[in-house]
């Protein structure tokens, strides 16, 4: 017949066993949360999975040699002259206070 061991005891070897192996101790089985603290970490791996960005203009810039052309950043040149030509670009900077928009309103 087994012999009848007290919980109280079985509770202090449970504590004892946690800091002789640190580990924590949580008699009452609260989520804490170490399972996802003591797993390895994904930002390394995901780093890793995807390539190096090409990009374009910075290769332009890096190797003028190449005379490459960049047909998105002329097309958006193109674009902007265009708008300029139909009085939908940006508005002009005043260069003074009296060239500014405010003081032009009538109040």
């Amino acid at each position: 017949m087994a012999a009848f061991v007290p919980p109280s005891r079985l509770r202090a070897l449970t504590q004892l066993r946690c800091s002789i192996f640190q580990t924590s101790y949580n008699p009452e089985s609260l989520r804490t949360g170490a399972k996802y603290l003591r797993a390895r970490l994904r930002g390394p791996s995901m780093v890793g999975y995807y390539p190096a960005t090409f990009n374009i203009p910075e290769i332009i810039r890096k190797y003028p040699e190449l005379e490459m052309v960049d047909d998105e950043e002329q097309e958006r040149l193109q674009d902007v002259i265009d708008r300029r030509r139909r009085g939908k670009g940006a508005p002009k900077k005043a260069k003074s206070k009296a060239d500014s928009r405010r003081l032009q309103k009538r109040r």
